[in-house]
């Protein structure tokens, strides 16, 4: 199960902070984006986003006890209503910060899944 935890922020622009915490392989799955540069996670959030506002990821993977902090950027948007029954959020793509920890990361858990059909939040 994933869950976003808190969010802080203003409106468009503006850097927010993000918690999200992923406690299981397949959440993890459905919401890594490995097809964007760097990488990035989908978020179920209703929180309003536009493209392009910062994000300060604090990522919980699983069982681990220490949250990765990860900046990155709103490059996807699932809005209320949008086909498919898709989970309302956004896609938060990594950026060059962390020269490409979290993905790594986030691939070593998925390892052996990237060539998995079953379905995404994204695509």
């Amino acid at each position: 199960m994933s869950t976003p935890m808190n969010s802080l922020g203003g409106l468009g622009g503006q850097q927010r902070i993000l918690s999200f915490a992923i406690k299981d392989r397949s959440a993890l799955y459905a919401s890594f984006m490995p097809f964007i540069k760097n990488g990035g996670l989908f978020i179920p959030t209703t929180k309003n986003y536009q493209l392009g506002d910062e994000i300060f990821l604090l990522l919980q993977l699983m069982e681990e006890s220490d949250r990765i902090p990860v900046a990155g950027k709103v490059v996807w948007l699932t809005p209320p209503g949008a086909e498919g029954n898709r989970s309302i959020g956004v896609g938060v793509q990594f950026s060059d910060q962390d020269k490409g920890a979290a993905r790594r990361k986030i691939e070593d858990y998925l390892a052996g899944s990237h060539s998995s059909e079953r379905p995404t939040h994204t695509m």
